[in-house]
């Protein structure tokens, strides 16, 4: 297991979207939400994404592939 710490960043057309319900139900990881500012016209999230290397790699992909940005903040805890 292992624990990323990220910032996503919602574009408008997208921050309606329940993209982080599909990760978790796609990719079998937990988010933990830290901070998080989400407006009509955009959104960012500080969370930390715990699972298994393999699957959390699969699910920031994914969610770079549907146009999130996705910023490492550094903090990769392996357990």
């Amino acid at each position: 297991m292992i624990d990323v710490r990220v910032k996503l960043t919602f574009p408008e057309e997208l921050v309606r979207l329940p993209l982080l319900a599909r990760v978790v139900r796609e990719f079998d990881v937990e988010p933990n939400i830290r901070r998080a500012n989400v407006d009509d016209h955009e959104g960012w999230i500080v969370c930390e994404v715990a699972g298994e290397p393999a699957q959390v790699d699969g699910a920031l992909a994914w969610l770079r592939d549907k146009g999130v940005r996705v910023d490492l903040l550094g903090d990769v805890v392996e357990g």
